[in-house]
């Protein structure tokens, strides 16, 4: 009976799956506060659309052995847009799978449910950076072509 135990264990035993997660929570804090967050998957999908701060449960894998990443996108009036990828590595547990024996842990079960892998990003605090345009509003470029011929006599070269 102790024979049939331990070889049950040493079979369907599944190291990341027990000790670690499928999915990991993502903190999102921004300045200025309330700036919209647009997370995208690898295939391009949307996952998530709101404001900070917020938190925000991501899937470690994307499919069998294969790992989620995510970008994430702030953006607010008046700020540069700025883009953040969210990606996961292997997780140190699923080679717990060796040390106890859990074949069907390290082949099957951990890659299936994505919990051989960790996510590197757990927290995201940015300071968006002002807009050029919202900084100096007065400063627009143009083509030399868009201005008028009455006002080509006033331009000074500066080089």
């Amino acid at each position: 009976m102790t024979a049939v135990l331990m070889t049950a264990m040493f079979l369907f035993s599944s190291c990341a799956s027990i000790v670690s997660k499928s999915t990991y929570p993502l903190s999102i804090n921004t300045s200025p506060s309330n700036a919209q967050v647009s997370i995208t998957d690898q295939k391009g999908t949307e996952v998530f659309k709101g404001s900070t701060p917020a938190t925000v449960s991501l899937k470690a894998g994307a499919g069998f052995f294969v790992k989620s990443e995510y970008q994430v996108k702030l953006s607010s009036p008046g700020y540069d847009e700025k883009v953040i990828p969210v990606t996961f590595a292997i997780d140190g547990w699923y080679f717990g799978n060796i040390f106890l024996g859990g074949v069907l842990g390290m082949l099957i079960i951990d890659p299936a449910t994505g919990a051989m892998w960790k996510m590197e990003t757990t927290d995201i605090n940015q300071t968006l950076a002002p807009s050029i345009s919202s900084v100096n509003p007065a400063l627009k470029l143009v083509d030399i072509n868009e201005i008028p011929e009455n006002l080509k006599t006033s331009l000074v070269r500066v080089n």
